[in-house]
């Protein structure tokens, strides 16, 4: 009864979250408690009655738990728009750990293959890193807990299984944990005790390309440390050398949109405009690029921005803004359309936190156009999975003009300047990689597992290629893995083959960094990006000279 009135309560401060940003965040406190004998009002009552009814009367027990955070709740929210959401204890945890890009482990990322959790990678510099732990490690054991018997494992729920495992792992600073592992060729486990210490992770990586050609991926905008990497790896880069730049945000989800803001106004003039939220009734909001000297290295460079579908919120507020200013030209698909502001209203659960994420406004890029797309007329599954024919944006008679006068359009995410479709795999490529079924099951990925075996991993140098002989071996690997191809095709894939089997071996024998640089340095869209710059100078020009008559004025 204690536990039902408490998931009674939370419902009521959810429904009075709806209201808040009509009253004000202050609602939240004020909002009717049932549990205290306050009147909740008609809706509520209604809702309550509702629960009361299912609980006496469905065939099967009902658990609060999931009549709530997976009923109830989220389905009140998604009535709204898309993006208003419900966020459950844990998951509301693990995203606050993520925003702060701090926690304290071991220092690795973790993922399930089948039942098994295994490393993915050991973060260069950690405990896990310096206790030898690597990528394709089976961790049998944390403590002598078997990792097979957890229950979420045992019932191959994939996500909650490396979840359970992380939780394990984590812990007070300078606290020890035993970590048990399996490799390939070995048939005893290797166990290590690991001193837990403060883990930094980043979302930024920053290399050449090629002389004078700089490559700059974020991966997320989640992260609250954005800032601090990108200048600091811009300054160990020494960014006086940069001539050309590629911005990847490819699949970059979003994030933060204070991260987003620093990240375009870095690259424009001081107080232009990044981008303006509006909403019904919270104030309008102008965020503008920080001051910075005329003879900034940062607004020297062209910059091609690399988008595609899942190139979503944080993400088009950056590729926007740079596309709006003539700053940057845009290369790639059209982003997701997703331009809705979600605040974050906590609710507290006992001694844990959830929250809910409810929209509150809608952004617009420095011209005015409206970033999110239309999702009045499709279910949620459909707003997230289907695309406008040809990858066009829907009709919209959002035209506007970036400061050069070129047309730009809004009410569908930001549309390219010079489209890039990748190729789609063929039909040996997507037998071969969703040959295992559930979990990782990378043929690439197992190979590396038997290459190496208990050895370290270790290669030459960081230009190292798959040889005749090693490409022989994993032809011969994946006969024993039952794959199926013909000679023919494996002959017709040995680029494709030998690209992928290069960046698992540098991935192993170096770190994530290394096979990336490698990976972008062949990637074909980054090869289009880099020819495409003479089209980014030429903006960039259009844009100093748009600068000069609008300060001249």
């Amino acid at each position: 009864m204690k536990r039902r009135k408490t998931l009674l309560a939370a419902l009521v401060v959810a429904a009075a979250a709806l209201l808040a940003p009509l009253y004000g965040p202050g609602i939240l406190a004020r909002a009717a408690d049932p549990a205290a004998g306050d009147d909740p009002g008609p809706s509520v009552k209604a809702m309550m009655s509702a629960y009361a009814l299912v609980e006496q009367n469905a065939a099967e027990p009902v658990n609060p738990d999931r009549a709530f955070y997976s009923g109830a709740i989220p389905g009140m929210l998604h009535a709204l728009d898309p993006h208003s959401n419900f966020v459950e204890p844990a998951e509301y945890k693990e995203m606050m750990r993520r925003q702060h890009a701090q926690y304290y482990g071991v220092g690795m990322q973790i993922t399930t293959d089948g039942n098994k959790v295994i490393v993915m990678e050991p973060f260069p510099g950690s405990p896990a890193w310096k206790a030898d732990l690597r990528r394709g490690d089976w961790i049998s054991a944390v403590d002598g807990k078997d990792t097979g018997a957890l229950e979420n494992c045992k019932e191959m729920r994939l996500a909650e299984c490396s979840g359970d495992v992380a939780n394990l792992l984590r812990g007070p600073r300078n606290t020890q944990v035993k970590v048990s592992v399996r490799r390939e060729g070995s048939t005893e486990p290797y166990t290590v005790t690991v001193t837990r210490d403060a883990i930094e992770t980043s979302v930024v990586d920053l290399f050449w390309l090629k002389p004078g050609a700089a490559y700059l991926g974020v991966s997320s905008f989640e992260a609250s440390n954005i800032e601090r990497d990108v200048t600091a790896q811009m300054k160990e880069l020494d960014e006086s050398k940069i001539n050309a730049l590629v911005l990847d945000l490819r699949g970059n989800l979003g994030g933060l949109v204070n991260e987003a803001v620093f990240l375009a106004g870095r690259f424009l003039r001081d107080s232009q405009v990044v981008v303006s939220q509006h909403g019904r009734v919270e104030a309008d909001q102008v965020y503008k690029a920080k001051a910075k000297s005329g003879n900034d290295p940062a607004l020297k460079y062209p910059i091609v921005v690399l988008v595609n579908r899942e190139s979503a919120s944080a993400s088009e507020i950056v590729s926007g803004a740079l596309q709006d200013h003539d700053r940057a030209w845009v290369l790639g698909e059209t982003t997701f359309g997703k331009g809705l502001v979600q605040a974050q209203f906590p609710i507290n659960e006992g001694s844990e936190g959830a929250a809910l994420l409810l929209t509150i406004a809608h952004y617009y890029t420095p011209s005015g156009r409206l970033i999110q797309r239309d999702y009045s007329h499709s279910s949620l599954m459909e707003y997230y999975t289907a695309r406008p024919k040809g990858d066009t944006p829907a009709p919209t008679d959002d035209v506007k003009a970036t400061d050069s006068g070129r047309k730009v359009y809004g009410g569908g995410g930001i549309t390219p300047d010079e489209k890039y479709t990748p190729p789609r795999a063929n039909q040996f490529q997507r037998r071969l990689l969703s040959s295992g079924g559930q979990g990782l099951q990378d043929p690439f990925f197992h190979f590396a597992d038997a290459y190496f075996g208990t050895k370290k991993p270790a290669l030459p140098n960081a230009n190292w290629t798959p040889d005749a002989d090693t490409m022989e071996r994993f032809k011969e690997f994946l006969k024993t893995q039952k794959a199926t191809f013909t000679d023919a095709e494996f002959a017709d894939n040995r680029d494709w083959i030998r690209d992928r089997l290069r960046y698992e071996m540098l991935y192993r024998a170096f770190d994530k960094k290394t096979a990336d640089q490698a990976a972008r340095q062949t990637d074909p869209e980054v090869l289009k990006a880099i020819d495409s710059m003479p089209k980014a100078a030429s903006l960039l020009d259009q844009s100093n000279k748009a600068y000069a008559m609008r300060a001249a004025r």
